[in-house]
Parts: C-alpha cells; sequence; structure tokens
C-alpha cells in the first residue's frame, strides 16, 4: 500500500475547515448563484471527507477511511481523488479493485503523473508489465524529476527481464536524490538480478553508511554472498536489533540478515534462533483448515469425468511451460536450465494464470463450492482465456518457442492449465520434504506464503501440496514431469537432457553452462543460480535436526529421516 499524498491533493483538498450549511430564503434571480455556491460548498464538503480518509488511512483506520471515499463518490460521483485513495485501500488485499480504482481516477484526470504511476505499480503486483510501463513511461513525461516515477519504471524494467533498462533510470535518480530511500535499494537490486554482486554491495554498504531504509539494506547486502568468515555487518545488525525505534517489518528483516550471516557460518543453533523470531516479528496468521477445504474442494472439481469432457477445450499451442512445485524445491534452477536454451525464454515467477483462476472464482475463500465457478468456464471462454494468455505470453519472447512461468504455487491450478492449454509442459519440482520445508523457513516470504511462519503449519501444507499433487498426476496421467532436485544435483547433465527432451526441443550444451547465462534473476535464489550446481542442500535440515521436531512431527511419514 502507498501512503503518498499526489499533488493532486493540493487542487482537491483546500485548508480549513468546511463552512457550515445554511439554508437562506431565496427568489428565481438568485437561483444560478445560490447553484453555484451549492457546488463550491458540495466540493469544499468533499475536501473535508477526503482530507479525514487520509488521517484514518494513516492511521491504519481503512475501513473507516474507505467509507467516507465511497459518501465522496455517493454524492460526487467520479472524483479522481476519492477513486486514487481507494485504490491505495484496496492494495493492501485486492489488486483487482486496485486497478480499477486507479484506472477510473486515471481517467478523471489523465495528466496527474501519481495517478498513472499508481496505477503502473498495480500492473507490475499482477505481472502487467507492458500496461504498466507504459503509465510510467507516461508519469516521466508529465514529471520527468519525480524520484518515485523514475524508481518505479525501474523495478518495472528490472522485473520485465530488462534490469540494463532499469539502471540509468535508477543513476538518474541517484543524481537528484542519493538518500531517497527507493533509489540505492532499487539499484542494487537490479545490479543483483544481473548478477553482479559486488557492486550492489557497494550501494547497499552507501545506504547502510547514510542510515538510509537500513533493515533493507542489510537484508539485501547479505544476500549477495556466502560468508565464510564473520563480516563487520553482523555486529552491526545485532546492534541495530536493540533499536527501541525499530518496528515490527524492520525486526523481520534484521533477523532474517543476521540467520543468514550465522548459517553461512555454521553457526546453526543461533541462525535458527534468529529465524523463529523473523516468524514471531512478521505477526502472519495462516488458516490451515480452510485450505485443506479448499484442496478437498479442488480435488473434488476436477475429476477424469470432468476433465475427460472438456478434452477439447483452451489452446493446444506448445509454447507454455510452467514450472510448479513448493518454493525452495529448484524451481530457479529448473527454469535457469531450461532458459539456458536458444528457444526457450524465462519469464520467471508470473501472476497471469492466478489472476484467471481469481476471475473465475477459484479462490481459496471459495472453498465451499468450486462447482459453479468452473462450470462458468464454456469452451468458447477457455479459448478466449487461452488466447489472451498466449498473447501476453508473446510479449515476453515474440520468437520463443516454449515461455517459462515458473510460479511454483501454479501447482494448485493445474487443473486449470488442463483446461486452457492441454498440451502445455508441466514440470514439478520436487525435494525431500523435510529439505524443502526448512529451506523456506529459513527464507523471508510475503503474508501469502503466511503458512511458513511456524514450522507445525508449514508441515501440515506440505502434506496438502503433496496431497493435491497426487491427485494432479491421477488425472493427468503422463503429462507432468517429475524433477527431483536430489535427481538434479546428483546427474545434472542426465537430468538437463530430460528436461530438454521433455519440452520437445533437441539437446544444446549451454543448458550445462545456466550459471552463465545472461539473463535476469529475480527470486530468492539469485546468488545461488549464479554457481555451479552444488550438493551442500541435499539433506540440510540435519543441522537443525534438534530445532525442527514440529515440522517433522507434522510430516509424518513424507519426513524421510
Amino acid at each position: 500500500m502507498t501512503n503518498r499524498l499526489p499533488p493532486a491533493w493540493s487542487k482537491h483538498i483546500k485548508p480549513g475547515p468546511a463552512p457550515k450549511a445554511k439554508i437562506p430564503l431565496v427568489n428565481p434571480r438568485q437561483s444560478s448563484v445560490i447553484s453555484r455556491a451549492q457546488t463550491l460548498s458540495r466540493a469544499q464538503a468533499d475536501d473535508a471527507l477526503l482530507k479525514q480518509a487520509y488521517q484514518l488511512q494513516q492511521e491504519n483506520r481503512l475501513d473507516e477511511a474507505q467509507d467516507l471515499c465511497l459518501q465522496v463518490l455517493e454524492r460526487t460521483p467520479n472524483h479522481p481523488l476519492a477513486l486514487y485513495i481507494l485504490g491505495t485501500l484496496y492494495q493492501r488485499y485486492d489488486d483487482e479493485m486496485a486497478l480499477r480504482y486507479f484506472a477510473r481516477a486515471v481517467g478523471e484526470e489523465p495528466e496527474n503523473a501519481y495517478y498513472h504511476l499508481s496505477l503502473g505499480e498495480a500492473y507490475v503486483k499482477v505481472s502487467e508489465y507492458s500496461s504498466a510501463i507504459k503509465h510510467m513511461q507516461y508519469a516521466l513525461e508529465l514529471q520527468p524529476g519525480l524520484i518515485d516515477v523514475l524508481c518505479g519504471l525501474a523495478r518495472a524494467y528490472t522485473m520485465f527481464d530488462k534490469p540494463d533498462m532499469a539502471l540509468p533510470l535508477y543513476e538518474k535518480a541517484l543524481k537528484i536524490d542519493r538518500d531517497h530511500p527507493k533509489v540505492r535499494t532499487g539499484l542494487a537490486s537490479a545490479l543483483s538480478s544481473l548478477g553482479r554482486m559486488e557492486e550492489a554491495a557497494i550501494h547497499l554498504k552507501e545506504a547502510i553508511k547514510r542510515r538510509i531504509d537500513m533493515p533493507a539494506a542489510y537484508y539485501d547486502l547479505v544476500q549477495t554472498q556466502k560468508f565464510t568468515e564473520e563480516p563487520e555487518e553482523l555486529q552491526s545488525i545485532l546492534r541495530e536489533l536493540g533499536n527501541p525505534r525499530l518496528d515490527s517489518d524492520g525486526a523481520e528483516r534484521l533477523h532474517q540478515a543476521a540467520g543468514k550471516v550465522l548459517n553461512d557460518l555454521k553457526r546453526y543453533s543461533e541462525a535458527f534462533d534468529h529465524f523463529k523470531k523473523a516468524k514471531q516479528a512478521s505477526g502472519h496468521q495462516f488458516d490451515i483448515d480452510l485450505y485443506r477445504r479448499w484442496i478437498n474442494s479442488l480435488i473434488e472439481t476436477f475429476t477424469p469425468e470432468f476433465l475427460a469432457a472438456r478434452a477439447h477445450y483452451g489452446n493446444s499451442t506448445e509454447m507454455p511451460v510452467f514450472v510448479v512445485g513448493m518454493p525452495r524445491s529448484g524451481t530457479t534452477l529448473t527454469e535457469q536450465i531450461c532458459a539456458s536454451h536458444p528457444d526457450v525464454h524465462g519469464a520467471g515467477e508470473l501472476n497471469k494464470l492466478r489472476r484467471v483462476a481469481n476471475a473465475i472464482g477459484l479462490k481459496t475463500s471459495s472453498a465451499g463450492d468450486l462447482q459453479r465457478p468452473i462450470m462458468s468456464v464454456t469452451e468458447d471462454l477457455s479459448r478466449t482465456l487461452a488466447e489472451e494468455h498466449v498473447s501476453y505470453l508473446r510479449e515476453w519472447a515474440p520468437a520463443a518457442l516454449r515461455v517459462v512461468d515458473k510460479m511454483p504455487h501454479n501447482f494448485e491450478l493445474i487443473g486449470l492449465i488442463g483446461l486452457l492449454f492441454p498440451k502445455a509442459r508441466i514440470i514439478h519440482c520436487r525435494r525431500d520434504a523435510i529439505d524443502n520445508c526448512v529451506s523456506c523457513f529459513v527464507l523471508s516470504f510475503n503474508k501469502g506464503h503466511s503458512y511458513n511462519t511456524d514450522l507445525h503449519t508449514l508441515g501440515l501444507y506440505y502434506r496438502e501440496y503433496d496431497r493435491l499433487m497426487r491427485h494432479w498426476n491421477e488425472v493427468f496421467p503422463g503429462l507432468i514431469f517429475e524433477n527431483r532436485y536430489e535427481a538434479l544435483v546428483e546427474d545434472q547433465e542426465a537430468q538437463s537432457r530430460r528436461l530438454i527432451e521433455y519440452l520437445g526441443l533437441p539437446w544444446d550444451d549451454a543448458c550445462l553452462r545456466f550459471f552463465d547465462r545472461d539473463g535476469s534473476v529475480n527470486t530468492p535464489s539469485r546468488w545461488q543460480v549464479r554457481q555451479p550446481i552444488y550438493k551442500s542442500s541435499v539433506k540440510r535440515w540435519k543441522n537443525y535436526e534438534s530445532e525442527i521436531q514440529p515440522l517433522i512431527d507434522a510430516l509424518g511419514d513424507l519426513a524421510d529421516l
């Protein structure tokens, strides 16, 4: 969510209280004058309500802020600032509604750079990078020196696999304001995605020196290398954790950073203590019972009979490749091997399929009844959705024979993939269950991964993932290629050859040197995938064996001890 105050505010919000309403006696000659006065009075009242809504937003009283904005829209339909504030409120929990409100604000006030910027940022959140870039470029034309726009556009280019176009934007922003919190960390992120870790570290250290967004800077800094000796930053991180003004987000980042360094140094007990404190600081909650009911509904809905009756649905293109599985199961490594082939493009983690699923009602919140939303997908609609998806993939790589979407949690949507793309390739990355879960637990994920907050819930979640994948293998026999992480690190060439054969492409030796690939990487594995394959992550969980009994208990028979 953004709380910034747009320049439009000065246009719409006038200082001082709204005048008290009076009802004078009038004659017909005064009617036009009174009409103008009423309009002015209404505008001032709207301004007062929106000013109050903004204040409520700052106080995190979001429902009250939303109610005030809706009051304004009832009286003044399409008020641009009311629409804009509603967009910022919805950014917390409903990306589609945020997009609609920002788009309406832009439609009402098309020359407002902040409205275009926020619409662009909303498009970034849903992986619609072409639209995001278009709106941010226009915002930059309106205000060429606005740092938020420069950084927003740069981030969109980075996420769209064009970090080389992001670098000059960050450098321009750096010249305008060397201490802006988004500039140095953003520039470091773009450099890291290109594998230029040493340069990224220089900017992050400068940010720390200037005390710019220090928790994020420390967290990003420790991701740029693997430590064999204790760095001076560790004691600095520990001192910052004692800062009484540190908020929960900062504490989470700093505990993660400390844990990462200590893990590198093989001080596992100390590291795990910080990882647990990071989870506590996040405050995330996960409803495993609701999720279990959703998995039940998916299994009950996508039966062999249901799918057989719709075998002719969708688009028969072979271009889409979906790499799925639990996070930290080897999805990034798998994508990089595939994308090293000259006929394959790796697009990273895309939200496109999830947007389609949400639009037709395949949401966790609709766990009780998936029959109605899925029955709404007719043969014509399936083709329309599939063709629109193919056009979206073409934006990434018009000439590629295969485009890889490596959003791990698309494992939940394999039934939808089968409806839209019956000839798509689906690569399921599977890893030792305990290793996979421990690797998840020691990383910082956003609220969408709140199952990762405690070890017991994480183990139960893994069981649901495993149960669903077993179902997909039953209803799509022979369709899904299982890529075992342990098999890949044991014999890279043999497993890589199987992958490329599954994609229906001729072998290319470039796939063995995925770590030399020029493309960008924007996942937590971006340091690891710049290195040759190593075996040190196999049975890594034994380093934490004394700490993870709740996980092992929850995994049950899936835990290979």
